[in-house]
């Protein structure tokens, strides 16, 4: 079994719980795309979700149990258009890249490394969909994620 210090178990816990809001989601935002987009969209879904497997097997090895997911996440609007749908989807990336930042600066060794691979992922998948980049993915987040009501990671929880 591996251990996870409580500080690395707590920014794991937090990460899967925006990777389960991420997946609810991408199955909406994917259901507002055609074409080339609703791909790129359903690969996300795809990576969210083995991101998601992955860390709930995580933590369950360390002897923890993974937060489970709600029921229904807030989207923050009505999402009737694939603009509406592409904002959200960069939205739910700036989140999961906040998460991430967190697991990076509390895990140690190969689950550091997985996690910036994680935060890089989002903070470049943010990009694709918004058309902007940000100086320092997922650091700039955590302070609007930390105001919010939301689960962290969740798609109205790192709106801007």
């Amino acid at each position: 079994m591996k251990t996870l210090s409580g500080s690395a178990e707590a920014a794991a816990q937090k990460v899967l719980a925006g990777e389960h809001a991420a997946v609810y989601a991408y199955a909406v935002v994917a259901a507002r795309m055609s074409g080339t987009v609703r791909t790129l969209a359903a690969a996300a879904y795809d990576a969210h979700r083995a991101r998601r497997s992955r860390l709930e097997t995580l933590l369950r090895d360390a002897g923890a149990e993974p937060v489970a997911a709600e029921p229904a996440y807030d989207l923050g609007a009505l999402v009737t258009t694939e603009a509406i749908a592409k904002a959200l989807a960069a939205r739910v990336e700036n989140g999961v890249a906040a998460t991430c930042a967190d697991l990076v600066l509390t895990a140690n060794g190969d689950l550091r490394v997985e996690a910036a691979r994680w935060q890089l992922d989002a903070a470049v998948r943010a990009a694709g969909w918004s058309g902007t980049t940000l100086a320092f993915p997922g650091l700039g987040e955590r302070a609007v994620a930390s105001a919010s009501p939301s689960p962290p990671g969740s798609p109205s929880a790192s709106a801007t």
